[in-house]
């Protein structure tokens, strides 16, 4: 496999921005937001926790069975890019019922069809990278997408806040913007990566049948799932922060115009996260990518722990930003080691299940949202819930690190540990 130049990794990685963009501006930011117009504000937590939890479900399965059926792919244009496309075209259908929904049934139409159809082009999307990428530049890989996608989060946090107007809560305007990225950035990876045809006849057809894309050897590869478990716990901690920041913002902090100060916190909390992006793909590929994770969630711990402090904006968004520093050094280390760790053959289907640790923790912190009503109810005033979150999500980080010491780094494809990922100036260092 040839090594690749920066601008094949960047048309390589370019869906990742629309992506990237479409889930950080619906997720913390215009889901809750529209959501209440349809719902009453003390049971927000909720509504929110329990419409999030159904659909990362959804996205939980799906993705792995769609990356698995593109390990298998036979076709002309090759086995990824016609289900990237395939989703990807639905996408538009249900972000249009978002964009125009007329009430709560409508709202959850279109969510819930949305995680269908974007983790169809999900799964195989991430088998792309593995199939293109040598070995000796997974870290720059890794370190490139995470960048883009950090970059991608600043840019949905600040407009999409912006952008919704706070009275009518009306997101007509942000979703335009979002459809018109997602088809520029899916059009530059489908018609700019190049595919060898896959033969055979069409559809999936993997070696020993269509049963057998979706077998797993589970003794062959228990650092995988160690792995897995180790991604889904950490990220349990952090996904319940950003599910209702926009409500902890509303009801503790009092912030005029919420959805807004939302993403500027968010926005916030990346610039660090960027910055450490930037250096953890070369420190991942220095002195291995375990070290690195061990860092990186100590760092996010105590930053969690910090934010519990904070009194007002300008101190959450400082302590957050420790928080955001430990996440950017997690998030590259991890994607990097999935990626040597994923049998090559099969890497559509074992990166697609990664999915059941983002999405899984996604849904189930989602389920905080009832616990949440019910502590702020139950001490009014005292916001026992809110607390409760950043409590909750330090314990999981900490508890992660034990995970990783089952992770046996030599079962899989390890990354060569010498290979520079500086990249020239004008684009940055991933």
């Amino acid at each position: 496999m040839k090594k690749l130049s920066l601008p094949e990794l960047l048309v390589l990685n370019a869906y990742w921005v629309g992506l990237s963009f479409m889930w950080n501006a619906i997720h913390p930011i215009l889901l809750p937001a529209v959501l209440l117009n349809y719902v009453p504000d003390a049971k927000k937590n909720t509504y929110l926790g329990l419409l999030t939890f159904v659909g990362l479900i959804i996205a939980m399965i799906v993705q792995p069975v769609s990356g698995a059926l593109s390990d298998g792919w036979r076709s002309r244009y090759g086995r990824r890019r016609p289900l990237i496309l395939f989703g990807t075209l639905f996408d538009f259908l249900f972000l249009s019922i978002l964009a125009w929904a007329g009430g709560l049934v409508w709202l959850f139409i279109g969510y819930i069809g949305l995680q269908f159809s974007s983790n169809i082009a999900h799964g195989p999307m991430q088998g792309l990278l593995p199939d293109r990428v040598p070995q000796t530049q997974l870290g720059v890989a890794s370190s490139l997408k995470t960048f883009m996608d950090m970059l991608t989060l600043i840019l949905a946090s600040l407009l999409a806040g912006r952008m919704l107007d706070s009275v009518t809560r009306d997101p007509t305007l942000i979703m335009l913007v979002v459809m018109g990225l997602m088809a520029v950035a899916a059009s530059i990876t489908i018609f700019g990566v190049r595919e060898s045809p896959s033969p055979g006849r069409r559809g999936a057809r993997g070696e020993g049948g269509f049963v057998a894309q979706f077998r797993i050897r589970f003794s062959e590869n228990s650092s995988y799932w160690w792995l897995i478990a180790e991604r889904m716990l950490f990220l349990l901690g952090i996904y319940g922060i950003q599910a209702f920041a926009q409500y902890y913002l509303q009801d503790v902090l009092r912030v005029p115009d919420p959805p807004r100060q939302t993403g500027d916190l968010l926005a916030a909390l990346t610039v660090t996260m960027v910055i450490l992006v930037l250096v953890s793909g070369w420190l991942t590929d220095k002195y291995g990518a375990k070290r690195v994770l061990s860092i990186g969630t100590f760092v996010s711990a105590g930053g969690m722990l910090l934010m519990l402090l904070a009194a007002d904006m300008r101190g959450l968004i400082i302590f957050g930003s420790v928080l955001g520093a430990g996440i950017g050094l997690f998030l590259t280390s991890n994607w990097a080691l999935a990626n040597s760790l994923a049998p090559q053959e099969e890497a559509g289907k074992f990166l697609g299940l990664t999915n059941l640790a983002t999405a899984g923790s996604a849904a189930l912190s989602r389920l905080e949202g009832p616990a949440l009503d019910w502590l702020n109810a139950a001490w009014p005033g005292a916001w026992v819930g809110y607390k409760g979150l950043f409590i909750f999500g330090t314990v999981c980080m900490l508890l992660s690190v034990f995970l990783l010491r089952k992770i046996d780094v030599k079962s899989g494809h390890v990354l060569t540990q010498k290979n520079s990922i500086i990249l020239p100036k004008d684009t940055g260092t991933v």
